[in-house]
């Protein structure tokens, strides 16, 4: 009888593993692409790398793009670590990759060796943002100079790597997206791909990347994170419930949270970010579209 339990505990490890490395390779970027390298679109990128990526990658005790540990992933599956986006030959990803292999990370979620990675989907983002977020990472802007460091490598257990075979879920790859002209469209793609909606709704493990008003608890708040002491924070309900959301707030109350970090009745804390590198005219571009997002009582606690 125990020998059987162990084989068949054996039989189990073995189809896992076999469902892991079936689901873990994807084709690779299909296009020859290469970025257009202008002052414009290296400021533009700049901003959309602050604004989007840098909660990830932003290392601020060193003021780079070095890369963290990324405290959010659960220890049951191992550590993760984001990467150093530096012009490090050595150590940092972008010189390891094409603009064409770049785009298509962004885009899908596989990278240049065929491997779906699962954290920086974008793939509603328009090409012109696209190119620009590459320009920008082939400047010599001081956050992204070249550092030899490597604050760590991810290390996936075997629940993790049995996890990650069996989600994986590479996006397609939609290219000729264009940044919408209204105002709301314009609030949406924003929220969208600066990836406010992946900390407002109900769990970073529920997200729909393609249409972003499926996801679980849209913008209502509940995803937990820790901050730089370990304490629980818990992202806020920003629909626009008057009750327990940004019913009650004005445009210009919205915009000194954002910009700010000062919202009407408290201060707000990392993992929020100030993202003062977007316009006004961006920040009330996302506050007419959150005026159009259905209104959810959720109290938020913490």
């Amino acid at each position: 009888m125990k020998k059987l339990k162990y084989i068949t505990g054996i039989s189990l490890l073995v189809a896992a593993i076999t469902v892991y490395s079936c689901k873990t390779q994807f084709a690779t970027a299909p296009s020859n692409f290469q970025a257009t390298i202008t002052p414009q679109a290296v400021e533009r990128g700049k901003v959309l790398i602050f604004s989007s990526c840098a909660g990830c990658h932003y290392n601020r005790t060193a003021n780079k793009f070095i890369g963290n540990r990324i405290e959010d992933v659960p220890g049951i599956v191992g550590k993760v670590y984001s990467a150093n986006l530096t012009n490090s030959k050595s150590n940092g990803r972008p010189p390891q990759y094409t603009d064409a292999q770049l785009k298509y990370l962004i885009k899908t979620g596989i990278n240049k060796d065929g491997r779906f990675i699962p954290y920086m989907l974008r793939p509603n983002m328009a090409d012109a943002d696209v190119n620009a977020i590459i320009a920008y990472l082939r400047s010599d802007d001081p956050a992204i100079t070249a550092d030899n460091t490597t604050v760590g490598l991810t290390d996936y257990n075997l629940i993790g790597k049995i996890y990650m075979g069996a989600t994986a879920n590479p996006l397609p790859y939609n290219p000729g997206m264009k940044v919408p002209a209204d105002e709301v469209g314009m609030g949406k793609y924003l929220v969208d791909n600066i990836g406010c909606f992946h900390c407002h709704s109900k769990s970073l493990q529920s997200l729909n990347y393609l249409d972003i008003e499926q996801t679980k608890g849209y913008m209502a708040g509940g995803t937990k994170f820790e901050d730089e002491k370990g304490n629980t924070v818990i992202a806020s309900n920003i629909t626009v419930d008057k009750n327990t959301g940004i019913g009650n707030w004005t445009k210009l109350q919205f915009r000194k949270a954002v910009k700010d970090g000062e919202a009407p009745n408290r201060h707000l804390h990392p993992p929020m970010p100030k993202l003062d590198r977007l316009s006004d005219k961006e920040v009330d571009a996302i506050y007419s579209y959150l005026q159009t997002v259905t209104p959810v009582y959720h109290n938020v606690k913490g």
